[in-house]
């Protein structure tokens, strides 16, 4: 699917349309994956970035790239220790 949108030109002084469009991008799936929206793979796939550098991105914008709940890890955590109790 094509967008368009429609940027004042002040908001993208020093750069092309094609690296704007990328980091807009970026910024987008990074926001998805961290509302939950995205896994980490679609959000890469979403960005057009390999892992490494999503997970470079994550870092830069303080943002969890372990999108899992504490519920989660600790129902995890429990069926792990069912399973290996003697």
């Amino acid at each position: 699917m094509q967008l368009t949108l429609e940027i004042p030109d002040k908001y993208i002084q020093g750069q092309n349309q094609s690296q704007t469009a990328q980091q807009i991008k970026l910024y987008a799936a990074l926001l998805m994956f961290q509302s939950g929206q995205l896994s980490r793979g679609a959000a890469c796939e979403f960005a057009g970035v390999d892992i490494y550098d999503f997970f470079l991105a994550c870092k830069q914008h303080r943002i969890s790239a372990i999108n899992i709940s504490a519920e989660s890890i600790e129902s995890d955590v429990l069926r792990y220790q069912q399973r290996h109790t003697h």
